[in-house]
């Protein structure tokens, strides 16, 4: 295979053309006609194509470099595929109705948006994983809080800085052990030093929603139609406390340790056991609602609102959104175009404050180019390794910033795997509940402020000094 460096290095203004055209299309896409970016994500990456080839790289490396763009995503894309199913047989297994059931009954909306961040953090770092978060917990929590009346938008912004919480503090998340490895330290020193910018922006993010909390604090939907709702769930389905199992088993596998994929599909089989066992439902019925999700038909809109969602159908459109944006991704990394935007950015670095923004913007910029978050991990951590090195700054510093920004931004950005998970599983718009991500929109900040301050910035001792890439210059 021909490698794209033996073409000539691109220049920074042929690389920018894709990205240039990508902004221009999806901001005519979604804010002047309102569509989804699955078109302008395509053309982007037809414009990076023939860049490519015109530059003089063979359509073949074209063409691999889209083809593994895809490959990256194909772990998530079954993840989520499998969720659609999970939503479908839990509704019609009445699990997702009884964790309603017991939420309303449990939670009030002044302490709702406090306890849904502290609820969806425990379990993510126990689990290391927003996925499974959001796909549990999270799920219950979103019909929680709009039958309390609380905007959906809010709920999702509380759900994902918990999930996110987890997914990057927790030595079980997969982010977690590649920031370090990347940049050079031990994961338990990463973790240990994230709490300096991730503790504050969790705390920040607490108070907010506590704040946000009070003015709901009344209540937006009068008692007795919290009641009218309670009472028609029990009336459609089989209400009891053993339907809360089934999200605990999944956490538990998840736990243990059961790789994501098993662990959501045996939630799909005990759903379906749930509504054979306990709501007379058919095997046909399962099989339906695992395929083509639940559709409710109470008569009372707050619940069928609620109730009609999953399957496996309902995913394909973020399915086809990944592979749209991981294809234009794949393009620009394998042809090298990623790679010459991120280090003209360093030629802005005058310090180790423009050095930490920077890298913070350059995970931000291929969170949303790559769309993917471990590439938004990998490149600017490789990039950006000999210039936090030539500072005296520990590795440790660098992998927390890759960390407070990568990781953190990726369920922002709609057409990120990240983000279309979230949008699909939640049922709420990235660009939605981006301003109540408080944990996900702060530590980033906080980061760049450690960065020009100087606070925590730890320098490298002898111990550090000689300590190399641990996954090597070609990783």
């Amino acid at each position: 295979m021909t490698d794209p460096q033996d073409q000539g290095p691109i220049r920074l203004g042929v690389a920018l053309v894709p990205v240039v055209f990508l902004i221009g299309a999806l901001v005519l896409a979604i804010s002047v006609y309102g569509l989804t970016p699955h078109i302008p994500l395509i053309a982007a990456a037809a414009v990076a194509g023939v860049v490519a080839v015109f530059h003089g790289i063979p359509w073949k490396d074209v063409h691999a470099g889209m083809t593994h763009g895809i490959h990256l995503a194909m772990g998530a894309i079954l993840i989520l595929m499998v969720v659609g199913t999970m939503i479908g047989t839990w509704i019609l297994g009445g699990v997702v109705p009884a964790m309603i059931f017991y939420g309303l009954k449990i939670l009030s909306p002044g302490n709702f948006l406090v306890a849904t961040m502290l609820i969806c953090s425990i379990v993510s770092l126990g689990t290391g994983s927003s996925w499974s978060t959001a796909g549990t917990v999270g799920l219950s929590l979103i019909g929680v809080g709009a039958a309390l009346g609380i905007p959906l938008p809010m709920v999702a912004g509380a759900i994902i800085s918990g999930a996110y919480f987890g997914d990057k503090m927790s030595p079980l998340s997969d982010t977690t052990n590649l920031a370090p490895a990347v940049a050079g330290t031990d994961l338990f020193s990463h973790i240990r030093h994230m709490v300096y910018t991730t503790a504050p922006g969790f705390v920040i993010a607490l108070i907010l929603y506590a704040v946000i909390g009070m003015q709901y604090a009344g209540g937006t939907l009068e008692a007795r139609q919290i009641g009218a709702m309670l009472e028609t769930m029990d009336a459609n389905f089989t209400i009891h406390p053993l339907l809360l199992l089934p999200p605990v088993l999944v956490i538990a596998m998840v736990v243990k340790r059961v790789p994501p994929l098993p662990a959501l599909l045996g939630g799909t089989l005990i759903g379906g056991i749930c509504a054979i066992a306990t709501q007379s439902s058919s095997l046909a019925d399962v099989i339906q609602a695992a395929h083509s999700g639940y559709v409710s038909a109470t008569g009372v809109a707050e619940v069928d609102d609620l109730l009609t969602r999953g399957g496996l159908m309902s995913m394909m459109e973020t399915v086809a959104l990944i592979l749209c944006a991981l294809s234009f991704g794949g393009i620009m990394e394998r042809t090298g175009m990623l790679e010459v935007i991120a280090a003209s950015l360093l030629a802005m670095v005058k310090g180790t404050g423009s050095l930490v923004a920077t890298t913070v913007a350059s995970c931000i910029a291929m969170n949303a180019l790559a769309s993917d978050q471990y590439i938004s991990i990998v490149i600017p951590g490789r990039m950006y390794k000999n210039a936090f090195d030539k500072r005296g700054l520990h590795p440790k510093n660098l992998s927390r910033v890759l960390e407070d920004s990568g990781t953190l931004t990726s369920p922002l950005i709609p057409w990120n795997s990240c983000g279309a998970f979230m949008w699909a599983t939640l049922g709420v718009y990235p660009l939605a509940y981006l301003p109540y991500a408080f944990l996900n929109l702060l530590t980033p900040i906080v980061s760049i402020f450690y960065g020009f301050t100087g606070i925590t910035m730890e320098r490298k001792t002898e111990d550090t000094a000689g300590a190399e890439d641990t996954l090597g210059p070609g990783a």
